[in-house]
C-alpha cells in the first residue's frame, strides 16, 4: 500500500465563534503545506492570512474570479496580508478555501496558490508571493468585520518532500 503524502499537522474546529485561528510551531520536515478551510461566517467578512506574523508590505497577488454571469481579475503589490477569499462575503452560508504553500523552506520567496468557493459570490483563484526567504513557521487566518462561526474547520497538512 502506498504511503499517503498528506499528513495532518493540526486541525481546529471552532466550538465558539472566533475572529482568528493561528497555526504555530509548523514543523520544517515537509516539502509543501496545504491549508484547507471550511468556513461558516457569523455575517459578511473577508478571510485573510499572515505568515510568521509578517505585517510588512511583503505580499503580492494576482486573482481571477467568476460567479456564473461575470468574470473579473485584479492584482496588487506591496500588501500587508493575503486574501484567502478575494471577495467580500454578503449573506453567505459557507466558504471552502484551499491554499497550497509550495516549498516553504528558507532559501527562496514563497509561492502560494489559493482557491475559494462560496455560496454567494462564486469562485476565485489566486497566485500569491510572500517576499521572504524565511521558513514558514506560523500562520494566522483572520476575519475582517465579524467572525468565523461555530463549526468552522481549519486543517493544515504537510506534503512529503520529493525524493
Amino acid at each position: 500500500m502506498p504511503t499517503p503524502t498528506h499528513t495532518l499537522i493540526e486541525a481546529v474546529t471552532l466550538a465558539t465563534s472566533a475572529s482568528s485561528v493561528t497555526f504555530s510551531s509548523i514543523p520544517q520536515t515537509y516539502g509543501d503545506l496545504v491549508l484547507a478551510l471550511n468556513i461558516k461566517p457569523t455575517a459578511a467578512l473577508n478571510v485573510r492570512l499572515r505568515v510568521n506574523g509578517d505585517t510588512g508590505t511583503n505580499y503580492n497577488y494576482v486573482v481571477m474570479a467568476g460567479n456564473g454571469t461575470a468574470a473579473s481579475s485584479a492584482s496588487a503589490a506591496s500588501q500587508d496580508f493575503i486574501y484567502l477569499d478575494y471577495t467580500a462575503y454578503t449573506n453567505i452560508t459557507a466558504s471552502v478555501i484551499q491554499a497550497n504553500f509550495i516549498d516553504y523552506s528558507t532559501d527562496k520567496h514563497k509561492s502560494i496558490l489559493a482557491r475559494a468557493s462560496n455560496s454567494t459570490t462564486g469562485v476565485n483563484a489566486q497566485g500569491i508571493r510572500w517576499a521572504s526567504a524565511a521558513a514558514i513557521t506560523s500562520m494566522e487566518i483572520y476575519a475582517i468585520s465579524n467572525q468565523f462561526d461555530v463549526g468552522s474547520t481549519f486543517h493544515l497538512y504537510g506534503i512529503a518532500k520529493a525524493l
